[in-house]
């Protein structure tokens, strides 16, 4: 009995482990995700100024990227 268990536990973990395997881009979906859309920043020069004008309004120093603050009256 104990050992039917044991082997129906490193059945079951060998099924559960094996189903991470496919997980990738393949060949023919790397076109895809290469787009320019599917970039993290696709338009970093629109990026740039949007930042800008945030931190403009804001009065703070960086942006989103990191903490400041103040009214920006110097």
């Amino acid at each position: 009995m104990n050992s039917i268990m044991k082997t129906l536990t490193l059945a079951s973990a060998l099924i559960v482990l094996s189903g991470c395997s496919a997980l990738g881009v393949k060949p023919w979906e790397r076109d895809i995700m290469a787009r320019k859309s599917m970039q993290l920043d696709a338009e970093p020069n629109i990026t740039a100024f949007h930042e800008h004008i945030y931190f403009s309004k804001e009065g703070s120093s960086g942006g989103r990227t990191f903490d400041g603050g103040g009214c920006g009256c110097n």
